[in-house]
């Protein structure tokens, strides 16, 4: 948890949490956190990867932290977002551009919140053609993008919770608890389907993992600066001494 007088020993080992930016990988926040602390043979890593196009809480661990990695990856998640009905695209969010487009004037709200329930529990889910899952070695997302044919085999997840929180069409807001390895794009396509129309993500943010909170997450800008002020004060008192 973030506080105005932290002292980071990421030797030891540190639980950051970081609202992950819109756009960036989770492996630059990982990337941007490493280049700042600026210690050799230092583990650095993160649990559970957020797409680009999401954001909100991302875990990173270093030092001795880091063997806690999978602990914190098979903890329930929470995420907040916005689906769009009425459209599909090949990556089930904003990666790719609309590729169908669907009649939407017979839907009801009533049938969104009929739809939804009907995905709570275990569920069979197979995860997007662009995703990070590995086929054959590679994360699909190369296959993908280089316009492969190939299969990815569905696995079972857990959704806890699947909540409208509001309905402005073709917009629906909503909020979900799952399982780890839940991919909401998916779920977000399936539903789209499960209404014999199509769907897309719009937004998404991770909001909890476990017991651990967004709202305990730092800013990425607002970590580095205190990573960068606390070199900088432990440089100042080595050359005291």
């Amino acid at each position: 948890m973030k506080t105005t007088d932290t002292l980071f020993d990421f030797p030891t080992g540190e639980l950051l949490l970081v609202n992950k930016p819109l756009t960036w990988t989770s492996f630059d926040v990982v990337g941007k956190v490493r280049n700042a602390m600026r210690i050799k043979k230092i583990k650095v890593g993160h649990a559970g990867t957020l797409d680009p196009l999401a954001s909100g809480l991302l875990i990173i661990c270093t030092g001795k932290f880091t063997k806690r990695i999978e602990e914190y990856q098979a903890t329930e998640k929470e995420y907040t977002g916005t689906l769009i009905l009425g459209a599909t695209t090949p990556s089930f969010d904003l990666e790719t551009d609309i590729d169908l487009r669907f009649d939407i004037s017979e839907i009801t709200e009533n049938m969104i919140y009929d739809v939804c329930k009907s995905f709570l529990g275990e569920i069979d889910q197979v995860s997007p053609n662009y995703s990070a899952r590995r086929v054959d070695g590679e994360r699909a997302y190369y296959k993908a993008r280089r316009g492969e044919d190939f299969e990815i085999k569905s696995r079972k997840v857990i959704i806890s919770e699947f909540k409208i929180t509001k309905i402005n069409l073709p917009e629906v807001e909503f909020r979900v608890v799952c399982s780890k390895g839940t991919y909401i794009r998916s779920l977000i396509s399936d539903f789209g389907k499960k209404l014999n129309n199509g769907a897309y993500l719009s937004k998404l943010c991770r909001t909890r993992s476990g017991d651990l909170l967004l709202s305990d997450a730092w800013d990425l800008t607002e970590l580095i600066t205190k990573i960068h002020e606390q070199r900088r004060e432990e440089k100042a008192l080595q050359g005291i001494e």
